[in-house]
């Protein structure tokens, strides 16, 4: 909690000359007391005499955000940043706007280019961590498909249909780009394996059939060829 005596001395300051550039102190007190309101009124009526006064437009901008004025917070903030592009206050302040908004990738942006100027800040340290936690997950190895990448995949289903035996079903957590798991409805790969099937018997009968017709020819035109049993 500030000190409300210290509060108190430069309200007395402000009240005795208003144009004094202690209304930014003032206004600064206040915010870490929690009196966001008059923080705020003190920067307004103060910046009226010292628009170029960029702490004080840090001290409102933080009040702002807890008041829950996000947009005009941001429009405070981003002032400070383009006159002062390494203000670390202002930094943290538009962080965290973004992180209240949502939006994290912009958040952890700010967040970084803080820590950059506070290294080995912890608190910045932890935000920062938690943040690249959630926005970039581990990513899986490419073709980390339980062991078996897509073309390793689909060379063991074309050998076992040819085969005429039930090809290998996909892991159930195959990774993006793996074969797709069988469906409830009756499975294309179970289709496409009895064809092959089919197909290898439709050429042994033909196969069959001309050999009949070869013997027949022979057992014909030369009566001592014995026909096999």
């Amino acid at each position: 909690m500030a000190d409300s005596t210290r509060i108190e001395e430069l309200r007395r300051r402000v009240q005795k000359d208003p144009v004094s550039i202690a209304f930014a102190q003032l206004a600064e007190e206040l915010r870490r007391a929690g009196r966001f309101e008059e923080s705020i009124e003190t920067c307004e009526a103060g910046l009226a005499h010292h628009p170029g006064y960029l702490s004080a437009h840090v001290t409102l901008g933080r009040a702002l955000i807890e008041v829950g004025a996000l947009d005009r917070a941001h429009g405070e903030l981003s002032g400070v940043l383009r006159a002062a592009p390494e203000n670390l206050a202002a930094l943290r302040g538009l962080a965290e706007i973004h992180h209240r908004q949502g939006d994290l990738a912009k958040a952890l942006e700010h967040y970084r280019a803080a820590l950059e100027l506070a290294r080995h800040d912890p608190d910045l340290e932890q935000i920062v961590a938690e943040l690249s936690r959630d926005l970039e997950p581990r990513q899986a190895p490419a073709g980390d498909a339980g062991g078996l990448t897509f073309a390793e995949m689909r060379d063991e289903f074309l050998a076992a249909a040819s085969a005429g035996e039930a090809p290998p079903a996909p892991p159930p957590d195959a990774a993006a780009g793996a074969l797709p798991a069988p469906a409830a409805s009756p499975s294309p790969w179970a289709d496409t394996a009895t064809a092959a099937v089919e197909a290898g018997e439709a050429i042994a009968r033909a196969q069959s059939e001309e050999l009949q017709r070869w013997l027949d020819v022979l057992t014909t035109e030369s009566p001592s060829v014995t026909r096999p049993e």
